[in-house]
């Protein structure tokens, strides 16, 4: 790709507001004194991965809720939140950046998760993807480290290199993540496009006369804090597995 082609992955746009103050300065501060943009995009990753704790509760809908300075001042957020703050923060120090989606089956999803939604299927995971040594590479920071280890899951590195999306077994040998099919990528986040998806997915979600931020907020109100329920539930497996060793 030439610099023309180029320049919308490292425009700021309407969700991704790489030149926000606030932003930038996060973004500098993380990368230190990295010279080249494959040493900026991999400490970057990091510094978002670990920054905004996973949480796939915390999905409120207005155009602010999924704007990468906020996401930032937020600190938590779920997949797509955070895709969008690393390529907000990639492109605010130079390195081009864009959106990817994809559908998902985590195989790792707590039980009260797959309950609500009604499936193991995920609508719209998103991933960024940066021009790194003259080509796209694929990262997904979405798992912070902390919520690794609670789910028995290595966190995912990335080299700068290589893809990074999401290990298929945990440190068990379960299943995982599995990529089931991609929806493309984008200059800018497809709210819209993503909420129609959302919409045509989970139809049950749907009560009448609920909006799709109604369903999102009753959601979050009724499962909790995310991280909470990972906890109880390996608290929980750990007691049987005490329990058959005694046996």
């Amino acid at each position: 790709m030439d610099t023309a082609e180029l320049a919308p992955y490292l425009a700021p746009t309407q969700f991704l507001d790489s030149r926000e103050p606030s932003l930038v300065a996060f973004a500098k501060d993380a990368i230190g004194d990295a010279a080249d943009d494959r040493t900026k995009a991999v400490r970057l990753f990091y510094a978002v991965r670990d920054a905004i704790r996973y949480d796939p509760y915390m999905t409120g809908l207005a155009v602010e809720d999924f704007r990468a300075s906020r996401i930032l001042a937020e600190g938590r957020g779920f997949c797509v939140p955070k895709a969008i703050a690393l390529a907000a923060c990639a492109r605010s120090v130079g390195v081009p950046a864009r959106l990817g989606f994809a559908d998902v089956r985590n195989h790792l999803a707590t039980e009260k998760l797959r309950e609500r939604m009604g499936t193991d299927e995920f609508v719209f995971h998103g991933y960024v993807e940066l021009w790194l040594g003259g080509r796209w590479v694929k990262a997904t920071p979405t798992f912070n480290a902390s919520l690794c280890e609670k789910f028995r899951v290595t966190p995912l590195d990335f080299d700068g290199e290589h893809d990074a999306l999401f290990h298929p077994f945990d440190r068990d040998g379960n299943k995982h993540m599995e990529y089931l099919r991609y929806r493309g990528e984008f200059a800018d986040f497809p709210m819209e496009e993503m909420l129609a998806a959302w919409q045509r997915s989970y139809p049950h979600l749907f009560g009448l006369g609920e909006t799709v931020a109604d369903v999102v907020q009753r959601v979050a109100v009724e499962q909790g804090d995310f991280e909470a329920e990972a906890e109880a539930e390996n608290a929980d497996a750990a007691a049987v597995a005490r329990a058959d060793g005694a046996r």
